[in-house]
């Protein structure tokens, strides 16, 4: 059962960080996991300015 992701966009970016470090090797895979829209999120993050960086596989 996909969890439901934090609304709140700077708990968001704690959040899936610290997925992506500890449990994922990729947005893909992070998002597949939880049933979250990719484009939604990153949609999200970007409108506090981050975006997600494939070789770091981290919001930055």
């Amino acid at each position: 059962m996909p969890q439901t992701l934090p609304k709140d966009p700077v708990i968001l970016l704690s959040f899936v960080n610290t997925e992506l470090r500890d449990h994922y090797t990729s947005l893909d895979k992070f998002c597949h996991a939880h049933g979250a829209d990719r484009a939604a999120l990153e949609q999200k993050l970007g409108d506090i300015d981050y975006c997600y960086d494939a070789a770091t596989n981290q919001f930055i």
